[in-house]
């Protein structure tokens, strides 16, 4: 069960980041962004399941756009790391979480854990994760937590299963209602994704 100041804290960076989505196509190209509102109802499960532990799990978005998914789950979980392969998204992260800390203290809420790295680079290059250690000290193996919008599932699902921990989770957003398998995993929403947009798989290797 979550603080309910903490609760009120999600809700509101939620509400924020999707007032500025900018949908699939635009001046900048082929874009997505998590519905944070949507994903903020998948949070419960994720808790009563013992999925996430909060201020325990290590996360990485592994392909985290501006980086909203990272601060939401900042509030979360022990560290919260990201990687975009695109510069100019990832620039956005700073205008757009000053701007959002500006009205969290509006409501005389908590401003986002410092406990957020952002990198840019490719997912799968395992040069990166050098980088990401030297900075953070945490390894590919010591991430409890994988979280990637529908984009490259399968590839990244492959590296997981391959470099990853034992029962390491490997969260998949924006599917609908079918969950694919996949090698190496088991499937923890058996029947259907939760809230039809999230699937999450174990490691079982």
């Amino acid at each position: 069960m979550l603080d309910r100041n903490i609760e009120k804290c999600i809700q509101k960076v939620a509400g924020f980041y999707d007032l500025k989505k900018v949908g699939d196509i635009g001046p900048l190209g082929f874009r997505r962004s998590t519905d944070l509102t949507r994903l903020c109802s998948c949070i419960e499960y994720l808790i009563d399941q013992k999925i996430l532990v909060p201020g325990e799990s290590l996360f990485l978005d592994m392909g985290c756009g501006d980086g909203r998914v990272n601060v939401l789950f900042s509030y979360l979980v022990k560290r919260s790391i990201g990687i975009e392969m695109d510069k100019w998204t990832l620039d956005e992260y700073i205008p757009l979480k000053r701007e959002l800390e500006v009205a969290l203290e509006e409501d005389s809420l908590p401003l986002p854990p410092d406990n957020i790295s952002l990198f840019n680079g490719d997912s799968m290059d395992s040069d990166l994760y050098k980088s990401i250690y030297h900075d953070t000290c945490l390894g590919f193996e010591d991430f409890d937590l994988f979280y990637t919008y529908l984009t490259m599932h399968e590839e990244f699902a492959e590296l997981i299963a391959h470099r990853a921990k034992k029962n390491a989770i490997f969260m998949i957003y924006g599917l609908n209602r079918i969950t694919p398998r996949l090698d190496g995993f088991e499937k923890l929403t058996i029947h259907k994704p939760i809230q039809e947009i999230l699937a999450v798989y174990r490691r079982i290797n």
